[in-house]
């Protein structure tokens, strides 16, 4: 009977240390890292948009385990000179909510898809006032711009897709996303993760994403990786990872009847998005895409190959008649 009672103990001890735990991690990484643009309420969510500079429209979208840190490191200040750039966080990531919540079998998901998260933006850009974007996606951020695309052909007036995931692709994403999406991960392991993951991991993470090239110094410090370590955006970026190959297999047949310019700009020595499997085969698909190939680069190219994507940029802006 005591020893029941001591473990009982000691189990409700280790759940207040880990509830405390997250709770600080959390609000150390929101004090670190707090919006640095408008909060806004979009049918009762909360989008997160940063808007600056002056010109033609350009809306950027992140990817995965991101957000628009990623932009304000250093793209941002190259092009608000000629555009208005307005970043946003996807949903459930940086400062923004998740949206709407509806029901998957045993899941209850919110701006899960592609297409949800296109949706919610579009609604923050109608709201901005936004008139006929360029819309740039990078990553998980590019199916995302392909989505706004689909919806709104007419008032989209181009995209710029930057190692964009695009095309159904062989195998899984392993066991992380199917453990950290699941129900019961969500609820159990993803607090532990919250609560134990060292922040010497997150500098590994950076690394990764960036080979063969290396992080730009000061990168970490800014990009406010600590934000996705918080349990309800682990849990979203999970579900929107784990669920996106099957938002692709029903977008990708459509990818044809994109009427805008497009421009593809893709690392050959991207091992997170192969250029092989997503940008090649993209390129095929849509009439008059422009595919720029970067021999030796990585999953980071508008990181480590600032003038070709700025041309991307401005090329999209000429094609479609915004100059």
């Amino acid at each position: 009977m005591l020893g029941a009672l001591t473990t009982s103990a000691a189990l409700a001890g280790a759940g207040l240390w880990l509830r405390r735990r997250v709770s600080v991690r959390g609000m150390r990484a929101e004090a670190e890292f707090p919006p640095t643009g408008r909060i806004l309420d979009v049918a009762g969510a909360r989008v997160h948009a940063l808007t600056e500079g002056s010109g033609p429209d350009l809306v950027l979208i992140h990817g995965a385990s991101g957000n628009a840190r990623d932009f304000t490191f250093g793209l941002t200040a190259l092009l608000r000179d000629r555009y208005r750039v307005t970043a946003f966080d996807r949903p459930g990531l940086g400062w923004s909510g998740r949206g709407k919540a509806t029901h998957d079998r045993l899941f209850t998901t919110a701006a899960e898809s592609p297409a949800e998260q296109a949706a919610l933006l579009q609604a923050a850009s109608d709201q901005l006032g936004l008139r006929r974007p360029i819309v740039l996606g990078h990553s998980y951020g590019g199916a995302v711009a392909l989505a706004w695309g689909l919806s709104r052909p007419s008032d989209t007036a181009a995209l710029v897709l930057l190692s964009a995931v695009s095309t159904p692709w062989p195998g899984g994403l392993g066991a992380f996303y199917a453990i950290t999406g699941s129900a019961l991960g969500g609820a159990f392991v993803v607090p532990l993760l919250s609560a134990l993951v060292p922040d010497g991991y997150v500098e590994v993470s950076i690394n990764e994403i960036f080979a063969p090239q290396s992080p730009p110094p000061g990168y970490s410090a800014h990009v406010g990786a600590p934000l996705t370590m918080r349990p309800a955006a682990m849990r979203a970026n999970a579900r929107q990872v784990g669920t996106l190959r099957r938002h692709i297999v029903e977008m990708a047949p459509r990818y044809s009847s994109l009427p805008m310019p497009v421009e593809i700009v893709h690392g050959q020595a991207d091992t997170i998005v192969p250029f092989s499997i997503h940008a090649a085969p993209l390129a095929r698909q849509i009439p008059g895409a422009r595919l720029t190939a970067l021999p030796g680069i990585g999953h980071m190219p508008h990181h480590v190959a600032h003038d070709t994507v700025l041309e991307a940029i401005d090329r999209a802006a000429k094609r479609a008649e915004l100059r």
